[in-house]
């Protein structure tokens, strides 16, 4: 097995962290002060870590590879008429209502929302099941009322979509 080749990137961190990113690009986090040498050796004591998890990366970039212009176009457009649809739903459903709706190009998140409640959904969303769009809107709701990821957040989806660990694992294929 041969060293692992990584871009390091230093900040005002206190740990090192890895990352392999969707390209298969490796990550490596370092604080300021800490030498090469520490850095090679995590880098090295975790090479089959590395190699495990850019094999993971390239299974998902072939099992979904970037749409093409005319693909994400659609999918934008079907996100505006969707989402908002999906989530007034749910809403009524949950008594949960968001101070606004956001379709972004997120690539890491399929959702999120903001302290001030405001859901962001990534138009990519859109290339999975109904079902699975369904638990993200579900998910991002239930943030309304739960800004964590308690066991009360949980719950809360659990009400609405009690099958929501079968939705979830749609989202990881």
């Amino acid at each position: 097995m041969s060293e692992p080749v990584y871009e390091l990137l230093r900040s005002a961190r206190r740990t090192l962290a890895l990352e392999v990113a969707r390209d298969g690009r490796v990550l490596v986090r370092a604080p300021m002060g800490l030498s090469q040498k520490r850095i090679d050796d995590f880098v090295s004591r975790h090479a089959g870590w590395i190699e495990e998890h850019q094999a993971i990366q390239r299974r998902r970039r072939e099992a979904r590879p970037e749409p093409t212009a005319a693909e994400r176009e659609d999918c934008i457009r079907r996100a505006k008429e969707c989402l908002p649809e999906r989530v007034a739903h749910y809403s009524q459903i949950m008594g949960l209502y968001p101070t606004g709706i956001t379709i972004t190009g997120a690539e890491k998140r399929f959702g999120s929302c903001s302290g001030k409640n405001r859901i962001c959904f990534s138009w990519r969303l859109m290339r999975y099941p109904e079902e699975a769009v369904d638990y993200v809107v579900v998910h991002e709701l239930a943030h309304i009322r739960h800004k964590d990821h308690s066991k009360a957040f949980y719950a809360c989806i659990e009400e609405i979509l009690p099958d929501w660990r079968e939705r979830r694992k749609l989202l990881r294929e």
